[in-house]
């Protein structure tokens, strides 16, 4: 169809040049402008899937500030194994035995504390308390291990300490 073709409208109604007009309106495509609107939507997927791979995509590794330390080994296999001292007796400075070593925790700080059990039999009524492990003296390779100055009246004065789940 050309501008000067006749087109019948509903009404019988001859409108001259409708289709040439039509084609020119906002809104209306032609049969020619289909291959750009691909072109512009395949570039634009083309685009989003960069921009995903670009986020997904491994990155390297960003050092932050951790140095490795040459370590000792030869005085660090003097030191003592926390799953070793844990259930060993604690005495006082008299001699006298006062509880066992229930667990080591290390605060945010990294402050190592002591959770000794005082009192109790196989567990009941046992009562926890925290110390702090700079407050113990080990001797004899972790067999003999001391908190001096208590005792398990002291110790049981003491706030209980329990285990957060």
């Amino acid at each position: 169809m050309n501008s000067n073709t006749s087109v019948k409208t509903p009404a019988g109604r001859t409108n001259a040049g409708c289709y040439a007009l039509d084609q020119y309106r906002p809104g209306r495509r032609s049969a020619s402008d289909s291959g750009g609107i691909l072109f512009a939507t395949g570039a634009l997927m083309l685009l989003i899937a960069l921009m995903v791979l670009s986020v997904i995509t491994a990155k390297p590794a960003i050092s932050q500030g951790v140095h490795l330390v040459k370590v000792d080994v030869s005085v660090l296999a003097h030191g003592y194994r926390v799953s070793k001292l844990i259930g060993s007796n604690v005495a006082n400075d008299k001699g006298e035995k006062i509880g066992s070593i229930d667990d080591m925790i290390v605060d945010q700080k990294q402050v190592m504390f002591a959770v000794l059990q005082i009192g109790g039999f196989l567990g009941l009524g046992k009562h926890l308390v925290a110390v702090p492990y700079d407050s113990l003296q080990i001797e004899d390779n972790g067999k003999k291990i001391v908190l001096p100055g208590a005792s398990k009246d002291e110790l049981k004065e003491l706030a209980e300490f329990k285990y957060v789940s």
